[in-house]
């Protein structure tokens, strides 16, 4: 069987040094070049093109943003993001995924050599995962009218402490009981939307083709800590719907989307006609903290037949189960055709369990979501 041929861009010698290590010890994996600049790159994948690329953010000659933006659009190959873990870098690594990376892993600026090796497994398992996956040229969102301003964000506070890593993979029994049955309240429209290796561009081109009437939307994007601030902003400066990261006790309305913060679950709440949001910790759930299924079943509990549930490009099954539940309460559920996917893992995970009422592409779903509010 063919190897995962792998090029490492980094001009941190050790960290070349260390990834090859790594890399080449993993079984079906083979650094091809390890070089210190973008440009360097250039010339070996000349030469031969590589299946996945792991590639610093921060380097001379030519940063990596730069680089990868040019071979997205010149021969989009899967790519790794690995970087330092400073304000700037969090914020270009956020920018790298809306430009087509599929995965970020941080390191620290210290002790780099320690901390790869004990994240080895974690590294290995992004290269599998990405040579996997079909990535995709970015799309530079449509310029958009000028639009009121927003209000000021709800109270509450964006600093949570690290948890530490669940040793079995838990389901959403963990968090709260499954819905008890069918939500007879009407109320507004709501959508919960669960995505995860893709969905930063996935989400960035659909949210950016809202109105700002769209309804209320809860989303879990799989993204590490301190990621999620920064990338709810950048979707904010592109949409005509407000986005944020979500805060407890945030009111969701027509016009706003919520995104879970990376390291805590977020659950949908219903008080009379109105839906607000919890923000906690808790165990792993699929392996993931945010989980999609732990959103899911909060929607289903709470909304039922009131929402629309959509599930997006992803590995694994987090999710499926959720969406599940929230068909069976009502809800209309709607899954991203493989085609438009990066990886198809998470969406045919729920039309395997019979949980999808419609697959459309991703340039469909917007219409899924007006259409959930009874018109354009």
């Amino acid at each position: 069987m063919k190897k995962i041929q792998v090029l490492v861009v980094d001009d941190s010698a050790v960290v070349r040094q260390v990834l090859s290590a790594l890399l080449n010890g993993a079984p079906g994996i083979e650094v091809l070049h390890a070089v210190a600049d973008p440009l360097l790159a250039m010339e070996r994948m000349r030469l031969s093109w590589p299946d996945v690329v792991v590639l610093d953010i921060e380097m001379p000659r030519m940063d990596g943003l730069t680089f990868l933006r040019k071979i997205m659009a010149d021969k989009p190959v899967p790519v790794v993001i690995c970087s330092s873990m400073t304000a700037d870098s969090t914020q270009l690594s956020v920018e790298a995924l809306s430009a087509g990376a599929v995965a970020v892993i941080n390191r620290p600026r210290l002790n780099v050599r320690e901390y790869l090796h004990g994240h080895a497994e974690e590294l290995i398992a992004a290269v599998r995962m990405a040579a996997g996956s079909t990535p995709k040229a970015a799309i530079a969102p449509a310029a958009k009218a000028a639009r009121p301003a927003k209000p000021a964000p709800a109270g509450g506070t964006r600093k949570y402490g690290p948890l530490p890593p669940a040793p079995e993979k838990f389901t959403a029994d963990a968090i709260l009981p499954a819905a008890a049955g069918a939500v007879s309240v009407r109320t507004e429209p709501l959508v919960a939307i669960g995505t995860s290796t893709g969905g930063t561009q996935a989400l960035e081109e659909l949210l950016a083709a809202l109105p700002a009437h769209a309804p209320g939307i809860v989303i879990v994007q799989h993204m590490p800590e301190k990621f999620t601030a920064a990338f709810a902003a950048r979707l904010d400066s592109l949409c005509a719907i407000t986005v944020k990261e979500a805060e407890s006790n945030d009111q969701l309305r027509p016009g706003l989307a919520l995104i879970a913060p990376g390291g805590k679950h977020m659950l949908l709440r219903r008080n009379g006609n109105q839906y607000y949001v919890d923000v906690i910790d808790g165990p792993l759930v699929n392996r993931h903290r945010p989980s999609v299924d732990v959103l899911f079943r909060s929607v289903a509990k709470c909304a039922g037949a009131n929402a629309l549930g959509v599930i997006m490009t992803g590995m694994g099954d987090d999710g499926a189960a959720g969406m599940l539940e929230m068909r069976k309460a009502g809800a209309r559920t709607v899954a991203q055709d493989e085609k438009s996917c990066v990886v198809y893992g998470m969406p045919m995970e729920a039309v395997k369990l019979g949980a999808v009422d419609k697959i459309v592409p991703l340039g469909a779903i917007d219409r899924e979501i007006m259409a959930q509010r009874g018109g354009a």
